[in-house]
């Protein structure tokens, strides 16, 4: 376990806190939490008062204290670590997870750490964020470490990299899944949001690789001359997808690696999935393992939870998902809206606080796309739900909807809706347990709520 720590609830007797400056906080106004907690010693930028029988060290630069305290420290951890980094707009979980999955199944001891938690063999423990602060990120590689583990897959955020919250680690692997429109109320434009994650792609180690869907529009901010590329997609690339087929419950793709091709078949559904599982194959493969060892756990990989977690309800189906950006949600209608025989629902909120730009284009492809839509309540947040509403029918010229904010009460009226053969979409929560309204975690989740619904 570390000796340091930036955040003031994780202090043990003895411990040192590093006052840091973050996007929301100020970690000097806690230094009297920590203290009380039992810190020995204080790590500030600015001193504006004394601390009786601690010591305190004055430095210009918290976060640059921190990045340089652990790594001179706990090195020795990540030398022997092949670090995996996955960023990208859509994507990063399914993608991270299924090869996580896989390359357990194949007897290498792989950690995966990003939105949906923790997971070593199986899932350790939840997390506040997909990427989560320097010193958790650096006690969870030592977890993995001393558990055996020697591969760790992660998930990376833009927030975290413009952030800081991964400084000073260096990767094997960078991968980049796609760039949409997303949490530009926080980068602005979609160029400083592409700058943001082309971060991971200058924290490469020597010998490490960058891994490039050369299909989307932004792919330049990733695939960088001074980095040994390896580019995946539909286009001409390294891992070329040649063609594909779907059904109800599997799909068919072939790709192409060096003038040989190689058939797959998965379990999941979508065109999307084709990227998330063809960066499982070119990670395995560039990593030494043979295309028939990979193809020997492909049929056995599912999505995460929460990504297209189905439910069958008599002959209908209920889908739940983390789509929660207007791109996510156009995909996954798109890939369920042909192998549905009778009718399309959909059931989708959008975000508190967050951009309000995108919520009128998430609703007219939901409603576009849907033969009908119930809109409701995602996480509000500090946000007015009657404004979020209004944001999300504002200047909608399809009728096909109703607004049911009570999150539960939407997807009740949304079961009811089902005859026959008909599919029902919940979107934007995927995995997630709770609800934040205000300072509020109201417990709730899509797929336990539906279970109990259709047991009732």
């Amino acid at each position: 376990m570390l000796n340091i720590q930036t955040d003031s609830r994780k202090i043990k007797a003895g411990d040192t806190f590093v006052a840091v400056k973050c996007e929301v906080n100020d970690g000097h106004k806690y230094i009297k939490n920590a203290i009380e907690a039992g810190a020995k010693k204080i790590v500030v930028e600015v001193l504006d008062q004394t601390y009786d029988g601690v010591e305190v060290q004055v430095v210009p630069d918290t976060r640059k204290y921190i990045t340089t305290y652990l790594q001179e420290h706990y090195h020795s951890y990540l030398e022997e670590m092949t670090l995996i980094g996955i960023t990208g707009t859509n994507g990063k979980t399914t993608s991270a997870y299924l090869t996580y999955d896989a390359l357990n199944r194949l007897g290498i001891k792989c950690g995966y750490i990003g939105t949906i938690g923790f997971y070593l063999d199986q899932k350790v423990c939840s997390l506040p964020n997909t990427s989560v602060d320097i010193c958790d990120t650096y006690d969870l590689i030592m977890k993995a470490y001393d558990a055996g583990y020697r591969t760790l897959i992660m998930e990376v955020s833009s927030h975290a990299l413009m952030n800081d919250r991964l400084q000073g680690l260096t990767f094997n692997y960078a991968v980049f899944t796609n760039l949409t429109e997303d949490h530009l109320d926080f980068h602005k434009t979609m160029e400083n949001y592409a700058l943001a994650k082309q971060r991971l792609f200058r924290s490469l180690r020597p010998g490490g690789k960058a891994l490039v869907n050369i299909d989307d529009a932004y792919k330049d901010y990733f695939y960088l001359k001074e980095n040994t590329n390896i580019s995946y997609g539909f286009s001409k690339s390294d891992y070329q997808i040649v063609k594909y087929q779907m059904d109800n419950t599997k799909t068919l793709f072939t790709y192409r690696h060096l003038e040989q091709e190689y058939s797959v078949c998965m379990h999941m559904l979508g065109k999307y999935n084709i990227y998330n599982v063809l960066i499982t194959i070119s990670l395995l493969h560039d990593m030494g393992i043979s295309f028939e060892k990979i193809n020997s756990v492909l049929a056995s990989l599912h999505c995460p939870p929460g990504r297209m977690d189905t439910v069958i309800y008599k002959d209908n189906s209920i889908i739940i998902d983390y789509a929660h950006t207007p791109d996510a949600i156009e995909k996954i209608i798109e890939a369920v809206k042909p192998l549905t025989k009778g009718k399309l629902y959909t059931i989708f909120g959008c975000t508190g606080d967050r951009e309000r730009e995108k919520r009128p284009l998430m609703s007219k492809i939901a409603t576009t796309l849907s033969d009908y839509v119930i809109m409701t309540s995602d996480d509000p947040h500090n946000e007015d739900m009657d404004q979020i509403i209004h944001d999300m029918t504002n200047g909608l010229t399809n009728d096909n909807y109703e607004v049911l904010t009570d999150r539960g009460e939407a997807i009740k009226k949304g079961i009811s809706f089902l005859d026959h053969h008909d599919t029902l979409l919940i979107l934007g929560k995927g995995h997630e347990e709770v609800i934040i309204i205000g300072n509020r975690r109201i417990p709730f989740n899509d797929k336990e709520f539906v279970l109990s619904c259709i047991r009732k």
